[in-house]
């Protein structure tokens, strides 16, 4: 029988930057709109989580964080424990949450196996249990040479092979496949489905909005993420304002709550001193301002190409290349499909480039304008399958334990 109050656990296991996060809540909204007993808990390493309002029935736990250091390594957020300590700790909070809370369905973003192997445990207690074990992958994880890599040192694909029932790509198989050039069986390949990409909406609530400092004029948003490797953008798109050259639309920048203290202080003194550029650290509604915004500026991350998408926004994408391709390999497929336009990181800081990328932004058409059909199915795709899952008998399982 299916189950009268059904449990959705949501693992992100990213503590630095926004992009794990948003897309986890957004998913969880969306579900518990669609239907109305879900309860959804999303686990999540995120400092700043708190900051966030969450619906009713949404909850979360906040596991102790840690970041990524730019050479892809991770360390303790805050706590002074070594790193093998810290993830045995998380381990155990992931483990005791899902053990108690007992979900129906168990949603893993991105990480077969979690950080350095973190579920595993948790996917194997789970899976003995009957509950519904889902990888969620956004469109773009890396170029693939480099995943095919990682993933070979993770155990991945035997993760996707023998413990996961279901594989939700959060994309359009049309602008990119994840699992190109990874050597998966068929069988894999049946447990994929490509939802679409992620409709976001304004928020309902006002609690956490920051006022449009331009009112009713026209003006470019720029907005690195989370901001912690957004610094030569932001410096980027200021020296361009600072030349001076050409007219330019006024600029709202949203630094992100990870840039460092000092980059953020310098970064506030240079748009002090220009009448055109209005700056801000962070606001957890940016949607509001985005679909205020007459054109967008933004690295390529997963959820900005979501936004652009749903408030239909001319675009400038100034992707990173490291630690992984990802945000480069979604900015040239998307430019390719006539969606937005980009600029390498490789060029900066050419000011010229940027103040005629800047200029054109503008007048530039939207992504509608490039005739794609259903790009944001996403949510309304996961609610059904979701619902088809939660409507049928759980069925335990024999579990697998990798070998490492």
């Amino acid at each position: 029988m299916p189950t009268e109050h059904p449990r959705i656990l949501i693992y992100s296991h990213d503590s630095f930057g926004l992009g794990h996060l948003r897309r986890c809540r957004a998913i969880a909204h969306s579900m518990v709109a669609a239907m109305p007993r879900l309860s959804v808990i999303i686990l999540s390493g995120s400092p700043i989580i708190g900051s966030f309002d969450f619906r009713p029935r949404v909850d979360f736990v906040r596991v102790p964080g840690v970041i990524k250091l730019r050479d892809g390594a991770y360390s303790p957020h805050s706590l002074r424990l070594d790193i093998e300590h810290m993830l045995k700790l998380r381990a155990s909070i992931i483990e005791h949450t899902a053990d108690v809370f007992d979900p129906d369905i168990f949603l893993v973003d991105k990480e077969p196996l979690g950080l350095r192997g973190e579920v595993e445990d948790t996917l194997n207690m789970l899976k003995r249990r009957g509950t519904r074990l889902v990888l969620g992958l956004r469109d773009v994880m890396d170029d693939p040479a480099s995943l095919a890599d990682e993933w070979d040192r993770k155990h991945a694909v035997r993760a996707l092979e023998e413990i996961y029932d279901d594989i939700w790509v959060y994309g359009k198989q049309a602008v990119h496949d994840p699992l190109e050039g990874i050597a998966v069986s068929e069988k894999v390949r049946d447990k994929m489905l490509f939802t679409g990409y992620l409709r976001r909406e304004i928020p309902d609530s006002d609690d956490h909005a920051e006022e449009n400092p331009f009112g009713d004029e026209p003006f470019i948003l720029v907005t690195p993420g989370g901001g912690g490797d957004g610094m030569e953008l932001v410096d980027w798109v200021l020296k361009a304002y600072e030349a001076h050259e050409r007219p330019l639309f006024p600029a709202l920048i949203v630094l992100g709550p990870f840039m460092p203290p000092d980059a953020q202080a310098r970064f506030k003194a240079r748009a002090e001193a220009l009448r055109h550029v209005h700056l801000i650290r962070f606001t957890p509604v940016i949607e509001r301002l985005m679909a205020q915004a007459t054109a967008i500026v933004g690295m390529g991350g997963y959820n900005i190409f979501c936004e652009i998408l749903s408030f239909d926004k001319p675009t400038l994408l100034v992707p990173r290349i490291v630690p992984r391709r990802e945000q480069a390999i979604r900015a040239a497929k998307a430019e390719a499909a006539g969606l937005l336009t980009s600029l390498p990181i490789d060029s900066y800081p050419d000011v010229e480039m940027m103040i005629e990328a800047l200029a054109n932004l503008p007048d530039q058409r939207r992504p509608s304008a490039a005739g794609f059909t259903e790009l944001l199915s996403g949510l309304d795709t996961i609610n059904h399958r979701a619902a088809e899952i939660l409507q049928a008998p759980r069925r335990a399982a024999p579990a697998l334990t990798l070998v490492r």
